[in-house]
């Protein structure tokens, strides 16, 4: 399932499969685009759902804008082999590969326990 939301100052775009296994990891990224490239990065994102959406074991996954230039993706799963498989993946490959070109910064990966969900 897709769901494009925006509340307030922050949009988001994100895939939620299996919600009844269990989301126990997680990744947060943080991005911040470069002079000029907020819009591409933006665009960038969206188009990643096709290739998020082949990824089983990736349980939600959200794109979302903080600020004018500054974005993030959150995204869930059931195991750590999961995660290391999407961190490993085609989306993590496409991201730094545009990295120079689009981001200001290096991405910003944090990779959080999940305490509790609904």
């Amino acid at each position: 399932m897709v769901r494009r939301i925006r509340y307030g100052a922050v949009q988001y775009v994100s895939v939620v499969f299996k919600e009844d296994v269990m989301h126990t990891l997680a990744l947060l990224v943080t991005l911040e685009a470069k002079p000029g490239k907020a819009e591409e990065l933006s665009a960038f994102l969206k188009s990643a759902l096709p290739l998020v959406a082949q990824e089983t074991q990736t349980l939600s996954w959200f794109a979302f804008r903080i600020g004018p230039s500054k974005f993030g993706i959150f995204d869930t799963f059931p195991d750590e082999a999961s995660r290391n498989a999407h961190i490993n993946g085609e989306i993590a490959a496409a991201l730094f590969a545009k990295a120079e070109e689009l981001l200001a910064t290096p991405p910003q990966i944090e990779k959080p326990d999940i305490v509790a969900a609904k």
